[in-house]
């Protein structure tokens, strides 16, 4: 995988765009919580009139998502996007996509000399959970998106949390997070954060990053052990783990066996799936659902250090 560019700096005044990509909108009281948060921090903030549709357990029919999509990306206005909620539905809207960039120029060695080719600027992409095939289809571009929580979800972030998303997307900034090491020393890669249901449906797809040199960092909820044992044995049988150097657990929440089933922990099947890759692991990281969700850039070069428990970026991101 290469490296991503950072969108250009957010700042206060800056127009974004609230899309629903996804699953229908339901948690009206938390979401309207989360646009509060941004518009506090001084965004103008714009929410599509297609926010509240429904089509089963989707926000609307395909094409109407995939054009709250489009017109924000498109529009010149608009520095940013943030998902409404996750659920399912964002990869349905991806079939036949194209995301329209500018580019990097080829004989300028700064980040932020770009030339048109021949659409809109890059933007900034934020959400996590189903999102996870949107940051994944605009990773391939070669522009990050941040993992980080929707607008459904952000209002119950702690003080530390919501503050990291702001540090990252105004500042380029990012702070190291510490977990549970698994020792085995340490690697050098770059940060795919995922889903890990929503990214093993990924897995052989167009919208399917180069796994080469990724650090994975995957997290999931409401799985059964054995559904996770699942998901992890499709990725050792096509060989997906072959090239990547480390994995970043987040949260595993409401993982539990039924109470009546005969099974395996969540921490024993992570353990027994992953344990013999030979590669640095880090589990118990604050980022998931059910809890803090640490902002995550897509794309860019950090570290894991599996001795240590934690989980660094480079100096400067941008």
């Amino acid at each position: 995988m290469k490296i991503c560019q950072l969108p250009p700096l957010l700042k206060p005044g800056d127009l974004l765009r609230v899309i629903a990509p996804s699953g229908a909108l339901r948690e009206l009281e938390a979401f309207h919580q989360g646009v509060e948060i941004w518009r506090k921090r001084g965004y103008r903030i714009e929410i599509s009139a297609d926010i509240d549709n429904r089509w089963g357990y989707l926000a609307g029919k395909d094409g109407d998502r995939r054009i709250q999509l489009l017109n924000a990306w498109k529009d010149p206005a608009c520095r940013g996007i943030l998902c409404a909620r996750g659920g399912y539905g964002s990869a349905r809207i991806l079939e036949d996509w194209t995301w329209q960039v500018y580019e990097l120029a080829k004989n300028q060695k700064k980040p932020s000399s770009l030339t048109p080719h021949p659409s809109p600027l890059t933007k900034w992409l934020i959400g996590f959970s189903d999102i996870t095939a949107l940051l994944w289809s605009l990773s391939t571009v070669g522009i990050s998106g941040v993992h980080a929580p929707v607008l459904t979800t952000l209002a119950k972030e702690p003080d530390w949390s919501v503050q990291r998303l702001f540090d990252l997307v105004e500042s380029h900034k990012i702070t190291s997070l510490t977990g549970t090491g698994w020792g085995g020393g340490s690697a050098s890669g770059i940060l795919l954060p995922a889903n890990l249901t929503v990214a093993t449906h990924l897995l052989g797809t167009p919208i399917q990053p180069n796994l080469d040199s990724v650090i994975l960092a995957i997290e999931d909820v409401t799985e059964a052990p054995y559904r996770i044992d699942r998901l992890l044995t499709q990725w050792r049988l096509n060989g997906a783990f072959n090239k990547v150097r480390g994995i970043a657990l987040g949260r595993f929440s409401r993982c539990e066996p039924p109470p009546t089933i005969p099974s395996l922990t969540i921490e024993e099947v992570l353990r027994d799936r992953l344990g013999d890759l030979n590669i640095p692991i880090v589990s118990d990281l604050p980022f998931g659902h059910d809890g803090t969700n640490a902002a995550l850039p897509v794309g860019i070069p950090v570290q894991l250090n599996a001795d240590k428990g934690i989980l660094s970026f480079e100096p400067s991101i941008t």
